[in-house]
């Protein structure tokens, strides 16, 4: 009897160690799958864990990744594990062909959670095409933006539409409101009632003229009237755009003052990479959305013997520089001018200089410089994106 019941336990041990071994191997397996295809959360979804079932393993939760989830199952079965594949891939089949939109208002609030007191992360303005993920709590849906970033936004903020209505929208003639702000109108006349207010970058279908208004329909099929002075057929304007230092900064220096806004992207209220990011996207560019994020683009400049090698319209970066017990840390990012000054949102949209002479110098920034980017020689390669080169702006097809 005793030496049954020793190889009872003998035997129950050896099955919790070789569960437990294979847990681990799981999750190890889930943890490299994730460094290799979803290591920024901000851009990529990978919500996947592993259960213990009795004597299976569950591997559940989602991912917008195909290539990620196809890349887990081959490993886990290479490694001999036994399992059940529960991930959800995403677009959520719930969603039916609704699985892209168009922002439907000039700003367009994004949440770090499906929940209005939530961080504000970012925002996408009018007329910018989405991926749509799957639907949250209270009205929110998980939404991705052209420049990757993924995060929640509530129904009042997008037109949902299929497919072939996101390409009908996409291919239709549009205008692009220049203004730093203004409104759309009821009637061809400014004195009318408001349709909305409008910020620079919005996007509008046109379907007509009168005078001196453009007859516009916004995704969600409401029309307006829209000064002619204030914005321009977009082919026109994307055809007319070569981006150079000196146009980087004359739309620059057209946002001084603005107010700095935690998570804003647009002309009411911008954060740092929110202004550089707009100040480029008016220039035809698609910058990513945070400076941690910009500082891995375009092409780096050399600036060890100070600013004499930098241009105008460079991306300069600020933050925490690494050491033995830190890794580096971006948290900051402006726009080069030229003799050491630059412009950037911080409190506002204001200059700043590294020039210790000048009034505006600023002995903090200077002190955190870490590096800077040139974006303008790197347009189509090290992550810089024209505009129409976007996929956002360019579906046709389903992927």
């Amino acid at each position: 009897m005793k030496i049954f019941l020793a190889l009872i336990i003998l035997i129950t041990f050896y099955a919790n160690t070789k569960a437990q071994d294979n847990m681990e191997k799981v999750n190890s397996i889930i943890q490299t799958v994730k460094e290799n295809f979803a290591p920024d959360k901000r851009v990529a979804i990978f919500n996947i864990e592993a259960i213990e079932s009795g004597d299976k393993i569950i591997i559940k939760g989602e991912t917008n990744l195909p290539d990620a989830k196809a890349e887990l199952d081959m490993t886990l079965k290479e490694a001999g594990l036994n399992f059940t594949d529960e991930i959800e891939l995403l677009p959520s089949e719930k969603l039916g062909n609704k699985i892209y939109g168009v922002i439907n208002l000039s700003v367009a609030n994004f949440r770090s959670k499906p929940d209005h007191p939530a961080e504000l992360v970012t925002q996408g303005i009018l007329g910018t095409p989405v991926k749509v993920y799957k639907k949250g709590e209270d009205g929110y849906y998980l939404i991705q933006t052209p420049d990757g970033y993924i995060s929640w936004l509530d129904s009042d903020g997008v037109k949902f539409m299929d497919e072939t209505e996101l390409n009908d929208w996409l291919s239709s003639p549009k205008i692009i409101y220049k203004n730093v702000y203004g409104f759309s109108y009821t009637e061809a006349d400014e004195n009318s009632q408001p349709v909305s207010d409008l910020v620079a970058g919005n996007l509008l279908k046109i379907i007509g003229e009168d005078s001196n208004f453009f007859l516009v329909n916004y995704p969600d099929g409401r029309t307006a009237y829209i000064k002619k002075d204030e914005a321009e057929l977009f082919n026109d304007w994307d055809n007319s755009l070569n981006p150079t230092g000196e146009t980087i900064l004359k739309t620059a220096y057209r946002f001084i003052g603005i107010p700095y806004l935690w998570g804003g992207t647009s002309t009411k209220g911008m954060d740092c990479s929110g202004f550089t990011k707009t100040v480029y996207f008016l220039n035809g560019i698609i910058l990513a959305r945070d400076a941690s994020q910009q500082v891995n683009t375009g092409e780096l400049v050399d600036t060890k013997d100070g600013w004499q090698n930098l241009q105008a319209g460079d991306l300069l970066f600020f933050g925490r520089k690494a050491d033995e017990n830190r890794k580096e840390r971006i948290t900051h990012v402006a726009i080069y001018i030229g003799d050491g000054d630059f412009i950037h949102a911080a409190g506002r949209v204001r200059i700043n200089s590294f020039n210790p002479e000048k009034s505006y110098y600023s002995d903090y920034r200077k002190m955190g410089f870490i590096r800077a980017k040139r974006i303008l020689s790197s347009v189509g390669k090290n992550g810089i994106e024209r505009i129409l080169d976007n996929y956002f702006y360019n579906v046709k097809t389903t992927r």
